[in-house]
């Protein structure tokens, strides 16, 4: 399938001014001779990579569009192939009828990725940089953006390489003892092998922490906001929302179900939850909600627990302090604004419980830009520079990434008790060989097979 020509729709579905169709392999040009004519009504012959070419496309001798037709020469293409794209009116009946007059001219239809694919696979990108492709035509804010730049630049492939070149010269001085039992190792040599290894150690260290960040931006964290009624859990869900998604009243019980949305807060993305209430209610349908507010805390990774600091606190809010007190969380001093009652005892009940707290009126949004600190802080986002850093972006390369770290730190509990060369050797071997399944050097077929099928057609 390798050899086949491939065309596609590159642009998005829907109704546009122009629409793109893009053509990639070595019977493109033959291709486009079939159906694109210049004005003077002659078929283009031998033209310039990187030139574009006004002209028409014919369906059975007859025109059904006017294109600009651009020819990019392999390799010096995307895909490392010949490359046409045809850019058509884009219209939804044009753009389809100019796809199906390409692949009536030979073309076969290009499958999920294909393109990207054939770029990887020609060298002309390694596969966690055809993995930020598809980060960037996912990115839904500006940090997720950012982060897919940096992905397809070269900031992980350089600390990649640092890390395997100090891990081969490790490798290389084990097997010196190897090759050579009978010369013992000098204790200075074996010395500076472990200063080698905790160097090695210290560098996937610091890449694999970059992962919790990363993951904080670009698949978001499962949130749940939870309080007692009224405590103004909608009107921080608004707030953080930036619309009024929930209803925000002053009677108690309001919020009777799950209401779910994807939103930024500073650069960490949240995939936030607001729900009932929680309180005894012998209402059937509060009651429901309030069940299942407690299963989506006890399901969520991060909690924003919500106590309303203009009234004296209650039963359910140390019910509430009590259920966060062993999860990841950021307590929410509500309603600033306000004349202060809460008690001093339980504010600095909050405090000791739960180390981040935020003082805020959800009404206002006044303490919002307080909560984005935490939330940058809480996932080391303040650590990095996520337009520059070397940064793992998702779970197949911090896999990856950890078992080469857990080998490595084998290595170095094998060298501190004197173990054979040959079986250091081995866990080095080891780590190696994960380390080089982040950019695809031995990563198999089927993981580029699944990487490849999450791709848009014509990308």
């Amino acid at each position: 399938m390798i050899n086949d020509t491939i065309g596609a729709i590159s642009s998005a579905k829907g109704k546009g001014g122009v629409a793109i169709i893009r053509i990639s392999g070595q019977e493109a040009l033959d291709i486009v001779g079939r159906i694109f004519v210049l004005p003077n009504g002659k078929r283009l012959e031998n033209p310039e990579g990187r030139k574009c070419y006004y002209g028409k496309i014919l369906r059975d001798g007859k025109e059904i569009d006017d294109v600009v037709l651009t020819f990019f020469k392999g390799p010096a293409s995307y895909t490392g192939e010949d490359v046409c794209e045809i850019s058509c009116h884009g219209g939804l009946y044009i753009t389809q009828a100019v796809l199906e007059t390409v692949l009536g001219a030979g073309a076969r239809m290009a499958l999920p990725g294909e393109f990207t694919r054939r770029a990887y696979i020609n060298g002309k990108l390694s596969l966690s940089r055809a993995e930020a492709v598809g980060q960037a035509i996912d990115a839904t804010n500006d940090a997720q953006l950012r982060l897919s730049v940096n992905a397809r630049g070269s900031a992980l492939s350089q600390a990649l390489d640092i890390i395997r070149a100090e891990m081969l010269d490790l490798l290389a001085r084990a097997y010196v003892i190897v090759d050579y039992p009978d010369e013992e190792l000098p204790v200075l040599e074996r010395e500076q092998m472990t200063d080698s290894v905790e160097s090695i150690l210290l560098k996937l260290s610091t890449l694999k922490r970059t992962y919790r960040a990363s993951r904080a931006v670009i698949q978001g964290v499962k949130t749940a906001i939870v309080g007692r009624p009224n405590a103004g859990k909608s009107s921080l869900y608004n707030a953080i929302s930036g619309e009024d998604l929930a209803i925000v009243t002053d009677i108690a019980g309001t919020t009777r179900d799950v209401i779910e949305h994807t939103v930024s807060v500073g650069d960490v993305t949240l995939r936030l939850s607001d729900t009932a209430g929680i309180r005894e209610t012998q209402d059937a349908v509060e009651k429901i909600g309030v069940e299942r507010a407690r299963a989506r805390l006890d399901e969520s990774e991060l909690v924003l627990a919500v106590f309303d600091g203009s009234v004296h606190e209650n039963s359910e809010d140390y019910e509430i302090l009590d259920s966060v007190s062993l999860k990841s969380a950021i307590a929410i001093i509500n309603k600033s604004d306000s004349e202060r009652k809460m008690s001093l005892e339980f504010e600095e009940k909050i405090k000791n419980t739960v180390p981040r707290v935020v003082y805020m009126s959800a009404k206002s949004g006044d303490g919002l830009d307080s909560l984005a600190k935490e939330l940058s802080e809480m996932y080391a986002l303040d650590e990095i520079d996520i337009s520059n850093d070397a940064v793992i972006t998702n779970a197949r390369q911090a896999s990856a990434l950890s078992v080469a770290l857990e080998r490595v730190g084998e290595a170095s509990e094998r060298l501190k008790i004197g173990e054979s060369p040959d079986i250091i050797c081995f866990s080095l071997e080891e780590a190696l060989a994960s380390l080089n399944e982040i950019d695809a050097r031995g990563v198999s077929e089927e993981v580029v097979n699944t990487i490849f099928s999450r791709f848009c057609v014509g990308k």
